[in-house]
């Protein structure tokens, strides 16, 4: 069976001084490992052409983030020295890689969706406007700060950053947001509904959803009611829009949170189908649920409530199943007309 190495694994190549050209060919490298390698490999080598310990324990630490932390007050050389660092293109990378997984789950159409990584006090890394999801590259972004102007980048910076930016400003917790349209879960956000609760343990542990009201995408006005729920949500309906998720790890926990959700809305609408009442966990093992949950730092509104208090499900109606009445008797066999003579 082939290798597989991550970005994090070969970081730790890095950090232990390995020698990157060790790695068998048919290693299969993620698409951030494979970059952070070809950098790795390209600026580190002596003039002999060999590759040294010293040199790549040096790149692996411009791997880091900032000694000192940034923000928009920053002086401008030491903000593009960041723009341009090791660091800010993993960053970049990652959602590079988020934004092809969007597109190939078809979670995106067009030049939808949006992403945002918090890169200090008050600045922030975010996709560019009009610009499709699966075909990003690491000199798209653009550098913003928390009132939305763009401080660096070539590209335009998103139309919608002002949602992502009030929600790192309402949740300091918030490190990375992601937008997208996923049909299930954006069918449940145009009919207003929220997920019932109490059916699937993954949903219950990495998602706590809400549903916002609809104002037009990228004002201010949208942004706030987003930002109203995030304190105790960390995935929100966005009514007749889609969906946005935030997390205070990384852009992928963002990202898998659509995933989530997505799969989550879909099993609903294929189990309301099957014309039977669903199964559901009992209050106490939902309260199981959400010490697990809890222990992982993840914000949810249940957490206090008694266990007569969850599993709530009341305002969940799946409708009705089709059923095609028996006929009382058989149909007429109808006798086809007769074609007309062309003759005259």
């Amino acid at each position: 069976m082939k290798k597989v190495l991550s970005q994090r694994d070969v970081e730790e190549m890095l950090r232990q001084g390995a020698d990157l050209r060790a790695i068998p060919a048919d290693t299969i490298l993620t698409p951030s490992a494979r970059d952070l390698l070809r950098d790795a490999l390209e600026n580190v080598r002596t003039p002999s052409g060999l590759t040294t310990p010293t040199k790549v324990a040096a790149v692996a630490s411009s791997t880091q983030p900032p000694a000192k932390p940034l923000n928009s007050k920053s002086p401008k050389a030491e903000l593009e020295a960041f723009f341009h660092s090791a660091y800010a293109l993993d960053l970049k990378q990652q959602i590079c890689e988020m934004g092809r997984r969007l597109w190939q789950r078809a979670y995106v159409d067009g030049n939808g969706g949006n992403m945002a990584i918090r890169v200090g006090e008050d600045i922030a890394l975010c996709t560019p406007t009009l610009v499709s999801k699966g075909s990003l590259k690491p000199e798209d972004m653009c550098l913003v700060d928390f009132e939305g102007n763009q401080l660096l980048g070539i590209k335009k910076r998103t139309s919608e950053i002002l949602m992502h930016l009030q929600i790192m400003k309402r949740q300091p917790k918030a490190v990375a947001t992601c937008h997208c349209h996923p049909p299930y879960a954006t069918g449940f956000a145009v009919a207003g509904i929220v997920p019932p609760t109490c059916m699937l343990p993954e949903y219950e542990v990495f998602c706590a959803v809400a549903v916002a009201p609809y104002r037009t995408p990228g004002t201010p006005e949208m942004g706030k009611l987003v930002a109203d729920l995030v304190d105790q949500h960390n995935t929100i309906l966005m009514a007749n829009h889609g969906v946005v998720t935030w997390s205070h790890n990384n852009i992928e926990e963002a990202y898998w949170r659509m995933e989530i959700i997505e799969a989550y809305c879909r099993t609903l609408m294929v189990t309301a189908q099957l014309g039977v009442k669903p199964n559901t966990f009992s209050p106490q093992q939902l309260q199981d649920l959400l010490k697990i949950k809890q222990s992982l730092g993840y914000v949810d509104p249940r957490y206090g409530l008694k266990e007569c208090e969850l599993c709530d499900n009341d305002e969940w109606r799946p409708g009705v199943t089709c059923q095609v009445p028996a006929q009382s008797r058989p149909r007429p066999a109808t006798t086809p007309k007769r074609k007309r003579s062309s003759r005259p």
